[in-house]
Order: C-alpha cells, then structure tokens, then sequence
C-alpha cells in the first residue's frame, strides 16, 4: 500500500515544483531521502528505566525500534562515562518516512500549545531542514498516563535538493506550517 503523502508527491507535487524550479525533467525535483528522529536524556544516565521508556515512546511514534546513542567521551561534571547510553535515534526511509512526515504535518504539530509556525531559516546548506519538538505529548501515540518523563526530540527532514530554495518549497508543497516572516 502506497503511503498517502507519497501518492501526492507523485501525482500532484512532482509537476509543481517542476514548474516552480523551472525544472524539465521529473527526476531533478527534489524529493525525500530520510527523516532522523533524535533524543538526547541526560537524565537517562541516572536511572535506566527513563531510557527504556524513552526509547518505547520513540518506537510507538515512529513504528520503528530506535538505537541506542552511546557517550564517546567522559565528561565528570555530568556524570557520565564514555560509552555509556545518553540517548536513542531513529532513522526514517521510504514509507515509514511519509506516513511519519503525514502524521506530523496533519496530527501533531497542530497539537503544539501557543504555535507560530516553524521557522523558514532552519535549513542548512544542503537544503535538509531541522527542527525541534519540547514534548513527545503531541502524539496521539503516546499515553499520557504511563509518560515517565516530559521529554522534546530533534527532527532532520533530509532532502537531495542541494539548496535551501528548492528544500523549502518541497516542504512547503507538503503544506509543512512555515512561520511568514515579516
């Protein structure tokens, strides 16, 4: 089964943007290559069963089991010994990334309190797009009652456009909730 969001890519966005970038052929319009969830837990380096359920909620939102990041280095101010697990990570392709992506566009980021819009200049010089999230409670996925522990999560949108302009407008043809800047 094709995933909703890929289906429009294919029928609808692909020939826009091929008009908007003035492009002639279909495979140059830029596209999706991968969506990396990330959550760093500093608390996680006291108590064990904070990471677990961290990494349980990641794997309930994403569909995915996440891996477990590992501390390279030593740092005693925080208590932390190298190798140690600090956080978990996901990595996103195909159709797990567009139903994730349509989930997050349709569900979860209305659900963000007091929201403005994301912000246009968070593209690096690739055209890949990062933004973060305060609370994994956005989700429908996740329980409320069982939470542990509040936690936000970093998310990389990876495109293979090579520009910020035209990583913009695939994400804006999404219908991603860009802030208008003034």
């Amino acid at each position: 089964m094709v995933p909703r969001l890929l289906e429009q890519y294919r029928r609808e966005i692909v020939p826009e943007l091929m008009k908007k970038l003035g492009l002639k052929n279909a495979h140059a319009v830029p596209r999706l290559k991968k969506i990396v969830l990330n959550v760093g837990l500093g608390e996680g380096v006291q108590d064990k069963k904070l990471l677990e359920g961290v990494s349980r909620e990641i794997a309930q939102i994403t569909g995915q089991h996440p891996a477990l990041t590992r501390s390279k280095k030593a740092i005693a101010g925080f208590k932390i010994r190298k190798g140690i697990p600090v956080g978990c990570r996901v990595t996103l392709r195909r159709a797990y990334m567009y139903e994730f992506l349509d989930r997050l566009i349709n569900i979860a980021i209305p659900r963000i309190r007091d929201f403005r819009g994301l912000a246009p200049d968070s593209f690096d010089e690739n055209g890949n797009y990062s933004f973060g999230i305060t609370e994994q409670a956005i989700f429908p996925e996740i329980d409320m009652d069982k939470i542990a522990i509040t936690h936000g999560m970093d998310i990389t949108i990876v495109t293979d456009s090579g520009s910020r302009d035209a990583s913009y407008e695939l994400l804006s043809a999404f219908r991603m909730p860009f802030r208008k800047e003034q």
